[in-house]
């Protein structure tokens, strides 16, 4: 894995789909048991590197904390684990976390065009929180 010496953001998000869910998301952060997190790959999409630093909002769009990637890895949605993904810190077993994935990328594929299936590339980071805003 190739690291990132740019030390520019590589993005500025918000966890979720919504303010609530962001918000939520972000105190997991915060008290450190989310320690990583997945996402959709989409053609167009940059993958984050090793090192890359990211801004964390909060669900009004305040700057709330960076984040820095420590480990990436590009898996199809039926090759996560819940090793992997307990690492998220939401969900008290894998089948809920499947469950409320599924729902949650469904959604999003409707909003962003794409078609959400188990061959679906998710990208896999682990993160550590490198500065907080109070």
């Amino acid at each position: 894995m190739e690291e990132n010496t740019n030390k520019k953001y590589f993005e500025c998000f918000a966890f979720g789909d919504n303010p609530e869910m962001a918000d939520e998301l972000l105190s997991l952060v915060l008290a450190g048991k989310k320690t990583a997190t997945v996402s959709v790959v989409l053609d167009h999409e940059e993958v984050p590197s090793v090192s890359d630093l990211s801004l964390v909002l909060d669900g009004k769009g305040n700057a709330a904390c960076v984040i820095k990637t420590v480990y990436v890895e590009v898996v199809k949605f039926r090759d996560l684990t819940w090793d992997m993904v307990k690492l998220e810190g939401e969900d008290d077993t894998f089948e809920q976390w499947k469950e409320g994935n599924i729902r949650y990328w469904t959604r999003d594929a409707i909003k962003r065009g794409y078609t959400f299936t188990e061959e679906t590339p998710i990208t896999f980071e682990r993160f550590e929180v490198v500065e907080v805003f109070s």
